[in-house]
């Protein structure tokens, strides 16, 4: 297939529009299932390079889930355990504990379930069984993958009636070294991120404490290679494996560590027992029970435990989470990475990355406050990583 045509673009006004190789060579992919738009493949090609980098660097099979062509989650295939399995709505799953890319789906997508819905998945490895069941009960727009058994593809093929959005991507595909867009009718072309993110990375430790372990580097590393794909400005906090905060997009460095950050609290708070425990009637759905959650937790729209509200949600009403038992709660949390995609220009990023038990970073450094900085982390024992490297991705 040399070309495949688009309902439309990233809007509907925007006709015609289609994907093709401009050196006229056949596709990557190949549609298995229903007709992906526009923003389908901006994020099925940024998500697939994020799990293969992924996997390349830490040798375990890899997730991502994508929503406006940033990850919401991010993870490697580790085991989850049962209380993590609760608050990722995965404790039924058969076979779990067996299918490695099926843990790193559930993670990827349980790290802000919210912004996961209506996600893009992608899976570095070929889509068994477990990671189809799984999938096929969440609401979500398509997957990219390597492949798929005989059996994962007839489960994923029921969703939608038929038209669920299957993509299989050629695992040794290789794109060329030059890129090229255009913007107001003005081409741009540069040479594509090809920079390797690894172990080595991280040598140049600036603090005080220069303990990074295997732990807290792999959970750097998936930070890192996360940012690389997601829209900057961006920060990215990661723990067990897995993303567990991502802020994307924002203007300033700050509002992307305080974002991040409150998402990395939602993601901890939802293992506390207070949350698990919710009495959530038998007929909510998944997306409303995430809904109830976080606004059980962040205090948002409407008071879940009122009176006359509760009841949409809850068999019995609960006690209020209040904020003095949920710092109390995330002053336990230790050991969380940080990765940030351009230096920290004041420390006031390290004051609220501790909040959410920030232990490690790594951060490219070059800011005229380096110094400061650095200061801030001695001052709280945090081990920091300076890169080298922007990673900035529009």
């Amino acid at each position: 297939m040399k070309e495949f045509e688009l309902k439309y673009g990233c809007n509907p006004n925007q006709k015609p529009s289609r994907i093709y190789m401009a050196e006229g060579g056949d596709l990557p992919v190949e549609i298995l299932s229903g007709r992906p738009g526009y923003i389908n493949f901006l994020d099925a090609f940024n998500s697939w390079q994020l799990v293969k980098e992924l996997k390349e660097v830490t040798g375990m099979a890899s997730a991502a889930s994508f929503k406006h062509v940033s990850p919401s989650g991010a993870a490697v295939g580790r085991p989850l355990d049962g209380k993590l399995k609760k608050a990722c709505f995965v404790e039924d799953i058969e076979g779990i504990d067996d299918s490695p890319i099926a843990c790193a789906y559930a993670r990827a997508r349980g790290t802000d379930r919210m912004s996961s819905f209506g996600d893009w998945i992608a899976l570095s490895e070929v889509c068994d069984r477990t990671a189809a069941q799984l999938i096929k009960r969440e609401v979500s727009d398509g997957i990219i993958a390597p492949g798929y058994t005989a059996e994962a593809l007839e489960i994923l093929m029921t969703k939608r009636k038929g038209s669920y959005n299957i993509v299989k991507i050629d695992r040794d595909y290789v794109p060329e070294e030059t890129e090229r867009k255009q913007v107001f009718g003005v081409t741009f072309e540069q040479g594509r991120n090809n920079f390797r993110i690894d172990r080595q990375l991280l040598a140049n430790v600036v603090t005080e404490n220069k303990l990074i372990g295997e732990d807290a580097a792999r959970d750097l590393l998936v930070s890192l290679i996360t940012l690389k794909y997601t829209q900057s400005n961006s920060v990215c906090y990661a723990f067990d494996g897995q993303t567990i905060g991502v802020g994307a997009g924002q203007q300033s460095r700050i509002h992307c560590t305080r974002l991040a950050g409150t998402k990395a609290d939602t993601w901890q708070l939802r293992q506390s027992d207070r949350v698990l425990e919710l009495p959530f009637r038998d007929d909510l759905g998944r997306a409303d029970r995430d809904n109830a959650i976080d606004g059980y937790i962040n205090k948002n729209e409407e008071d879940v435990c009122e009176e006359g509200v509760w009841q949409k949600y809850f068999t019995n009403r609960p006690m209020p989470f209040t904020r003095e038992e949920q710092e109390a709660y995330l002053a336990t949390v230790k050991g969380v990475s940080l990765g940030s995609d351009a230096f920290f220009p004041f420390p006031d990023n390290i004051d609220r990355a501790v909040k959410s038990g920030v232990s490690f970073i790594a951060q490219p450094g070059g800011s005229i406050r380096d110094d400061l900085v650095i200061e801030r982390c001695n001052s709280y024992g945090i081990a920091m990583a300076f890169t080298g490297m922007r990673l900035f991705h529009h």
